[in-house]
């Protein structure tokens, strides 16, 4: 029975791609932060861990606990909606803590089960926001960025080894800076030269019929894991689709 990893797996993105995967008839290892405040679905294949993709010690026992996995999805990461110059960079470290470090610290943690075992994929959540940049997402843009060079260059390194890594790129989803509350949270720490031009911008954006939902990604992380063949990156949701037609099309301009 093939198994999984899934990073952040308590709700939005992590928790679709969860009950897809059972379903599929794959046993899930859900990892989050605090087990014990999230009721995941009852199943005998599904076991949840404690994980803080910050800290070593907590990645160590969390890949111990799973033992071999087939498949790992980097799915934990956290937002940030601000322009640059209302940014507190105390909190922008703690950002790429998790977005960038975590990811490449779990992974690194898998890799040399896979390599011993020849054969695994990585699956890395980045966002579509690195295809078209948007304003007061240029810190979150970034840390995504680094996720999509750091996918891209270790697949060269593990395709030695039989390891496929790949991006699903999401748009706008109620987990992410573009979802419901965006707007709400504007007048609480944007600068105040800014907040009009964002609210536009925003109440625009939340505007478009083309939205991406959780089981999209779901959708997309199971193609990345089950076929050989998937691109390295794969959109997730009829926005980010739009996007990477429309970044395509210009780069082939």
């Amino acid at each position: 029975m093939p198994k999984i990893l899934i990073t952040g797996a308590s709700s939005g993105f992590g928790l679709a791609t969860a009950e897809l995967f059972l379903a599929q008839g794959w046993e899930v290892i859900a990892t989050m932060r605090a087990p014990a405040a999230h009721t995941m679905p009852a199943h005998d294949r599904l076991h949840s861990l404690s994980l803080d993709v910050t800290d070593a010690a907590s990645i160590a026992q969390a890949v111990a606990d799973a033992g071999a996995v087939d498949a790992l999805v980097n799915n934990a990461g956290v937002g940030m909606l601000n322009v640059l110059e209302g940014v507190d960079m105390a909190k922008a470290r703690e950002l790429f803590e998790t977005n960038v470090l975590g990811t490449m610290a779990m992974t690194q943690a898998v890799l040399p089960g896979m390599r011993a075992r020849q054969t695994g994929v990585i699956v890395n959540i980045s966002s579509s926001v690195t295809l078209r940049p948007f304003p007061a997402l240029s810190v979150y843009s970034a840390s995504k960025a680094a996720i999509n060079a750091f996918t891209e260059s270790l697949a060269l390194e593990m395709a030695q080894f039989g390891i496929r890594t790949r991006l699903v790129l999401p748009g706008s989803a109620p987990t992410t800076a573009f979802g419901k509350n965006a707007v709400a949270r504007m007048g609480m720490d944007v600068p105040a030269p800014y907040e009009a031009f964002v609210q536009d911008y925003f109440a625009t954006m939340r505007s478009s019929t083309e939205k991406t939902e959780a089981d999209d990604v779901a959708q997309a992380v199971w193609r990345a894991v089950t076929e050989p063949d998937a691109p390295m990156r794969l959109p997730a949701g009829a926005d980010a689709e739009t996007i990477f037609s429309q970044t395509t099309t210009q780069a082939n301009g």
